[in-house]
Formats: structure tokens, C-alpha cells, sequence
């Protein structure tokens, strides 16, 4: 029986404010993109637009698009980022948000039933981009195991 599911951040800088006619590709998307996480195998729960005003306290950049979702397993969320109908907005990203110098996306480990706040988002975003990828906040590139996330000594 799973015990622990695998939680999401993604952040992305928009090229202008949300109501920013440069923005308004991006925002007209943003129902069917949702809808097919919605749908997606191994979607567990993802931020609603409403629930976004604290992470203006936490993140501190009006210009941030925040993104956390909690899915069954790292396969789940892969297949719905590169092999859905999500990739085809995905490869428009330069359209509407700046480059990425840190990273903007972090993966970690929660146990079943828990959400993420956006706190624990950034804890693991600041983690990742001093430490690297680790046990404790990584990526598609190290898919590390429940196990060894469990493990894990932080530093």
C-alpha cells in the first residue's frame, strides 16, 4: 500500500502581470491545462487560482506564477507534463515567461493525505538550488526513491 505521494512546485516568472495583454495566450490555456491534470492518471491535488494570494507573502514577486500539485508517483506527473496535451503549452513557455536562471521546479516526498504549503514549496526551491539535486528536493533529472528521501540527513 502506498504511504507517500509525491508533491510539486513550479514557478515561472511572467513577462508581464496577469491581466498584461502579452499574458492573455498563457491565462486562456490555464482552464484546459488544469482540466487535463484534472483527468490525468495518478492526480492527486493541485493549488486552485484562489488559494495563490499567500504565496505573494511567501515568494515575494507579484510576477510569479506558482504552480504545486501532488500526484500518486514521479511517472504520473511525467506523463502529464511531456506526454499530454499540457506539452503543447509547455513548449510556448518564451511566449510568456522569463528565462529561468535557479531552478523553478522541486520534487519531494508527503505522506498520503498531507498538501503542501507554500512554505514547504519554498524550503525545497531554496534547497535545491544551494544544494542540488538530493533526496530531499529534486527533479525529473534524479527521481529518487521514497526510500531514499526517507533516509535523507538535511543539511
Amino acid at each position: 500500500m502506498q504511504r507517500y505521494h509525491l508533491a510539486q512546485v513550479n514557478i515561472a516568472k511572467g513577462l508581464g502581470a496577469l491581466n498584461d495583454p502579452i499574458m492573455k495566450d498563457f491565462i486562456d490555456n490555464v482552464a484546459q491545462i488544469n482540466t487535463i491534470a484534472d483527468t490525468s492518471d495518478g492526480f492527486i491535488w493541485r493549488l486552485k487560482d484562489e488559494d495563490k494570494d499567500e504565496a505573494l507573502q511567501i515568494f515575494k514577486d507579484d510576477l510569479l506564477i506558482i504552480n504545486m500539485s501532488v500526484w500518486s508517483d514521479v511517472e504520473s506527473l511525467f506523463k502529464y507534463v511531456y506526454k499530454s496535451g499540457h506539452i503543447e503549452v509547455l513548449k510556448r513557455k518564451k511566449e510568456w515567461f522569463k528565462k529561468n536562471i535557479a531552478n523553478h521546479m522541486a520534487f519531494w516526498y508527503i505522506p498520503k493525505g498531507n498538501i503542501p504549503t507554500f512554505n514547504d514549496a519554498k524550503i525545497r526551491l531554496d534547497y535545491l538550488n544551494l544544494h542540488g539535486e538530493t533526496p530531499y528536493a529534486f527533479t525529473f533529472k534524479s527521481k529518487f526513491s521514497v526510500t531514499e528521501s526517507l533516509n535523507y540527513k538535511v543539511l
